[in-house]
């Protein structure tokens, strides 16, 4: 379920009719819970609603990925899972970020109305300092004006963004306004959709659910490796015997039965009155978990095993916005006197 909660737009910025949206996704491989439920959901959902273009965005994942094999295994099967989910090609555009070479000569002209201190001051880059000291390049610093060049190359006027991330799209708009400041109004101020996405817990019960920290539910795993990781989470660390009442709304494991299933307030009764333990919690989402996605794992088998298949839905979407990016790059180079 979505949420628009942007501000009621001004005249300058009315929105079209069929409002066009844009997300990029990291290829970052199979997807576990934490990507479903924090971003994919929304995405199948804001299909219908919107003109969508979804990326899978392959140049901002070279800051970190320095494989050329793991980079595109990890990009098919991210396209595969998307498809698996729910994306349809004939009602959103799905494509790959370097599929459309246009956006990184956009970036570089944005570089040029951009403040190196926009960038340094940006949550991101401090916290990839600290994740990668050997590894601080320049596209950790100018990530962001890449992500505003995604934005706007295909003239998209939202993003959606859970609540926690609507700060990362506000230099977006600086970069923006900066540019139309200096060259005249061009692009669109990028508005956020926001999102009823959770922020989903790792089954460590503390840190975000992330395949970097381990702490990962994987949706498309043999059905034994689920039910291993599921019965490996971390509780409520207050209930130490099975006749002790629980905690739901702190323990991850009732938190997310919220998503599978419509009884989660008679699971999280059994928990505090200790009708029921926490193994019986564990098996009971673990089965909730395989069931619902049971037909989708099949669907992503079948997808990566025909990776051309795959290839050529990527292909397609790149293409059909090919008109799109020549025309706004055309229309840069005027106004910047490139032409």
């Amino acid at each position: 379920m979505t949420t628009d909660r942007s501000p009621a737009p001004t005249a300058a910025s009315t929105l079209p009719a069929n409002p066009r949206i844009f997300s990029g996704i990291q290829p970052s491989g199979a997807p576990h819970i934490g990507n479903d439920l924090g971003a994919i959901r929304n995405y199948v959902a804001l299909q219908d609603r919107y003109e969508a273009i979804y990326c899978i965005v392959d140049y901002h994942a070279l800051t970190s990925t320095h494989d050329p094999d793991v980079l595109r295994t990890r990009t098919r099967e991210m396209a595969a899972a998307l498809l698996a989910l729910g994306l349809d090609p004939e009602r959103c555009t799905l494509f790959v970020q370097s599929h459309r070479p246009e956006v990184t000569e956009l970036a570089w002209l944005f570089t040029t109305v951009t403040p190196v201190a926009w960038l340094q001051r940006t949550p991101t880059y401090k916290e990839k300092r600290q994740s990668q000291p050997e590894d601080v390049n320049h596209g950790l610093l100018t990530y962001p004006v890449l992500q505003a060049a995604d934005i706007v190359l295909y003239k998209a006027s939202l993003v959606p963004v859970g609540k926690d991330q609507a700060a990362h799209l506000e230099l977006s708009r600086e970069i923006v306004r900066a540019f139309n400041g200096r060259y005249g109004e061009t692009f669109p101020e990028p508005r956020a959709v926001h999102t009823d996405a959770p922020v989903v817990l790792g089954t460590d019960g503390a840190r975000k659910m992330s395949k970097s920290v381990g702490n990962t539910i994987e949706i498309f795993a043999e059905p034994d490796v689920i039910r291993r990781q599921v019965m490996g989470m971390v509780t409520d660390t207050q209930r130490i015997l099975r006749s002790d009442p629980g905690r739901p709304e702190v323990c991850n494991v009732c938190r997310l039965h919220r998503f599978f299933g419509d009884d989660y307030e008679e699971v999280w009764e059994g928990e505090r009155t200790a009708r029921t333990g926490c193994v019986d919690t564990k098996k009971l989402l673990a089965a909730r978990i395989i069931a619902h996605y049971a037909e989708p794992r099949e669907r992503y088998l079948e997808l990566m095993a025909d990776p051309a298949g795959v290839d050529r839905i990527l292909a397609e979407g790149a293409e059909r916005i090919r008109p799109i990016a020549r025309a706004t790059m055309d229309e840069v180079h005027e106004r910047m006197g490139l032409r």
